[in-house]
């Protein structure tokens, strides 16, 4: 594996982030998951962790397909930081106008990145077929 894959890789995951997260999410979504331990929350919550799992078994497929199944990990993984931010932010009352609040998206935003991380690694580590170089 070549220093570009890996950050092809790095891009293609923080690229899935920023689509995920903002571009393809619906208002339902973002208003419904807020209220995150309601059936509604609920349901807009797994949509949400499900749009972020299919891209990243896309992703993982097309470096590791062997690691296919990154991507249900994923689900879990998403859905449970999404659920701790929106139920603690929700618990304490936060909203777009507090500092709390940023911080909370900060952090959710920052847990997302180290999970991409640790894929990145695996990916190198048990799904590439060939051993990693930095020069060609």
């Amino acid at each position: 594996m070549l220093l570009i894959h890996i950050l092809v890789l790095y891009l293609s995951f923080r690229a899935k982030q920023v689509i995920c997260d903002f571009f393809m999410q619906t208002g339902w979504q973002a208003l419904a998951r807020e209220a995150a331990l309601t059936r509604e929350g609920t349901k807009a919550l797994a949509v949400h962790a499900a749009v972020h799992a299919a891209f990243t078994f896309m992703i993982v497929v097309m470096f590791a397909p062997k690691l296919w199944w990154l991507g249900i990990v994923d689900f879990f993984i998403h859905f449970a930081i999404d659920r701790t931010k929106a139920s603690t932010t929700l618990k304490n009352g936060w909203t777009y106008q507090s500092h709390q609040y940023w911080w909370a998206f900060g952090l959710d935003q920052e847990a997302h990145n180290l999970t991409h991380l640790v894929y990145i690694v695996l990916i190198v580590w048990l799904g590439w077929n060939t051993p990693l170089t930095l020069i060609p």
